[in-house]
């Protein structure tokens, strides 16, 4: 669990949220996204975590550039 978390340009649905958390965690990213998908039903702020999450994740390519690695 040592990678960082950024959205990655590969594997992506919409913005690589999804994507990332599941690199990060070592999940699948059809696993996480079935996973939020179910969290859909369930009562809370979601989506907002969501919005929050695809703005403060920087892109792979920013965060290479940068030289944070």
């Amino acid at each position: 669990m040592s990678r960082k978390l950024v959205r990655p340009r590969q594997g992506r649905m919409l913005a690589g949220v999804c994507a990332g958390l599941a690199q990060r965690f070592g999940m699948s990213a059809g696993m996480v996204r079935l996973l939020f998908l179910l969290s859909l039903l369930l009562p809370g702020t979601q989506v907002i975590v969501y919005l929050i999450l695809w703005i403060l994740m920087p892109n792979e390519d920013r965060y290479l550039a940068t030289g944070r690695h």
